[in-house]
């Protein structure tokens, strides 16, 4: 992959990407799929599966009783989330390297249920750094669907739409790029499945260190 042009602004999936989150969704699952009769799945399973908002998978999981599925996971979930809510390692270096040297604009675009994810970034006291914290059920529908980045982009100058990253550690993520003619960066385990994207890191020290290059050399 060659050198890239360094981004006007940064949309950053939130769960496994700036945070730990792992243990929290697998343990409310698990909740989920007892209280519902189904086989709970492995952790191997939920990191496999775990892609989509709640109102586009429950419904191919649990059917007709889907929303009283997602109660269930909801209220399992807001049990646990914040004590649980710990970033990946250089997540708030990179962050405050983004906002505060680069001046950049970032934003966040994930398919957690709106509400929660706003609670978990104000918990770790880093709404001041972003221009918008899009969840699942904020915009009319959730990633990938272009809706949400739309929201972002609303948000952002004229000037700052022309190489808009979105940063994810998924293939809905680079799914979502896609759609929204945003440059694709998959970080974290899943670069070695060799996603069809525009640039990989193995983690978020290695991608500050690639955009402060960036910064530095234009």
């Amino acid at each position: 992959m060659g050198r890239v042009s360094r981004p006007t602004a940064i949309i950053f999936d939130w769960d496994n990407t700036l945070v730990d989150s792992w243990g929290s969704i697998h343990d409310a699952l698990h909740n989920t799929f007892t209280h519902m009769g189904h086989e709970p799945w492995t952790m191997d399973e939920v990191r496999l599966r775990v892609r989509q908002s709640l109102r586009d998978s429950f419904p191919e999981v649990f059917g007709d009783k889907w929303e009283t599925a997602r109660d269930v996971y909801l209220e399992s979930f807001e049990a646990i989330h914040l004590e649980r809510c710990r970033p990946l390692a250089g997540a708030l270096e990179l962050i405050n390297w983004l906002d505060g040297n680069a001046k950049l604009p970032i934003a966040i675009v994930s398919n957690k249920t709106g509400r929660l994810l706003r609670k978990e970034v104000d918990y770790l006291g880093w709404s001041k750094h972003f221009i918008a914290v899009i969840g699942a059920g904020d915009a009319v529908y959730d990633k990938p669907n272009p809706a949400p980045v739309t929201l972002v982009r609303e948000s952002l100058k004229q000037e700052q739409q022309e190489n808009i990253w979105f940063v994810g550690d998924t293939d809905i993520d680079i799914e979502c790029a896609r759609n929204t003619s945003c440059f694709g960066v998959l970080v974290g385990m899943e670069t070695k499945n060799k996603l069809d994207t525009g640039k990989t890191f193995v983690d978020l020290p290695s991608l500050n260190n690639h955009l402060i290059d960036l910064f530095m050399a234009s």
